[in-house]
């Protein structure tokens, strides 16, 4: 199941360059996750400093 990002996000955009497949991408005041392309290696929500980011 892929990875999403919750309301908690603050934009930061530290997530972004950790995804080997380019799944994230900025939505609507913040990042989102393309449920398509995800892998689910997690390695988004090692780095999010807002705990915004879990598998759903």
């Amino acid at each position: 199941m892929a990875y999403v990002i919750s309301d908690a996000c603050v934009a930061c955009g530290a997530c972004e360059g950790q995804c080997p497949v380019g799944a994230i991408s900025m939505g609507d005041g913040k990042f989102e996750i393309d449920a398509t392309k995800c892998i689910d290696c997690g390695s988004c929500a090692g780095v999010c400093p807002t705990g915004s980011i879990s598998q759903g």
